[in-house]
Order: structure tokens, then C-alpha cells, then sequence
């Protein structure tokens, strides 16, 4: 089974004071200390709990931005992910949600996954649009939320989040997942991933 991770670098927000660009609207990024974004590290630790109880399967950490973020991509990598790939150019940058998911979607066609996961939202942007935007331009179902995952033959089954309690939904693969934010304990890089 192959498992993708869309991750993203983001300002630390124990440290940023964040500050917009007065003409362009965007946040300064420059001179700001870099982290991978906490809600991936969840993001990746349910990946690699179920490539760990499928079996024979792969975890490709994906994402689009500078080539600071090689640093976010070896994080993922110390933290057990299989591979790394890491879209870099100049015209991307400043990206919205719907050029971000573009992007990803069109790393991913190629790759083929089985299964697409994605934070919730980003914590220095908070729109929660990109996941959605993935599954429109993959044509993939998306099932939102999960707090469990499951896989049986060809169907992706999660236990949801929903405002009064929890969901139990399925969906035929490949499909789109987005983890809900704190749902899976981060695991930390080793000495041997480091």
C-alpha cells in the first residue's frame, strides 16, 4: 500500500510574531525560526501506525515550498517516513490553498497512492481548504476528521469526529484522509532516523 503525507514548514508558532507583508497581504517568513507543522507530526504518526499494522507498505511524505523545507522533510524522514518529495520553484512561491493543492495534486496523479493524508488545516493558516482541494482534483472520495483508520481489501474505513461524539464512515481507495488534530501522539525522531 502506498501512504502519502501531505506536510508543510511553517513559522514556529511557540516563537513567531507574526507580521503581513503590507503590499502583498502574505505572511513574512523571512527571519523566522521554521518547524514542521505540529498537526503533520500527528499526520505522519497515523501513516506510520497503519503501514505498521498492514504490512508491506510505503509512507512518501509530499509537499511544495522553499528549499528550506528540506528541513521539514527530514524531520518526517527521522521520524520513520520511507521517502521524501519536496516541489521547489520560485513561481510557486506565495501559493494560495487552491495553487497548493494543485501542486500536491499533481505530484500525487503520478505516484498513484492508495491513500492520500492531510492535517485537518495548517496552523499558520487555518483554512482547511487544501485536503478538499486534492480530493476535487484527484476525483478521490474524502473522508474527514479521523480520529482511527482502518483498511479492509480496497476500502479505507475511519472512525470521525463529528460535534456530538464520533462516525464510523468507509470509502473505496485511493481516497483522501484528513487527521484531526491531536488524534495520533507524534513520534519522535530517533537517534538511528536522525
Amino acid at each position: 500500500m502506498k501512504i502519502y503525507v501531505c506536510i508543510k514548514q511553517i513559522p514556529d508558532p511557540n516563537t513567531v510574531v507574526s507580521k503581513l507583508d503590507p503590499n502583498t497581504k502574505r505572511l513574512v517568513r523571512s527571519g523566522v525560526s521554521l518547524v514542521l507543522d505540529p498537526g503533520d507530526e500527528s499526520t505522519i504518526s497515523a501513516a506510520i501506525k497503519l503501514r505498521d499494522t498492514v504490512g508491506n507498505s510505503e509512507v512518501v511524505a509530499v509537499s511544495m515550498g522553499p528549499t528550506s523545507a528540506q528541513e521539514a522533510m527530514r524531520r518526517a524522514l527521522a521520524m520513520g517516513v520511507d521517502r521524501a518529495i519536496l516541489v521547489t520553484d520560485p513561481a510557486l512561491a506565495g501559493s494560495d490553498v487552491l495553487g497548493t493543492a494543485r501542486v500536491l495534486a499533481a505530484i500525487l496523479k503520478n505516484e498513484a497512492p492508495d491513500l492520500v493524508f492531510c492535517s485537518t488545516e495548517s496552523t499558520d493558516g487555518y483554512t482547511g481548504m487544501v485536503p478538499g482541494g486534492i480530493a476535487e482534483f484527484l476525483n478521490l472520495p474524502q473522508l474527514t476528521f479521523a480520529r482511527e483508520i482502518n483498511v479492509e481489501g480496497a476500502k479505507a474505513m475511519i472512525k470521525r469526529v463529528t460535534i456530538t461524539g464520533y462516525q464510523t464512515v468507509e470509502s473505496p481507495m485511493p481516497a483522501v484522509v484528513t487527521i484531526a488534530s491531536g488524534s495520533f501522539e507524534a513520534i519522535y525522531p530517533t537517534m538511528k532516523g536522525i
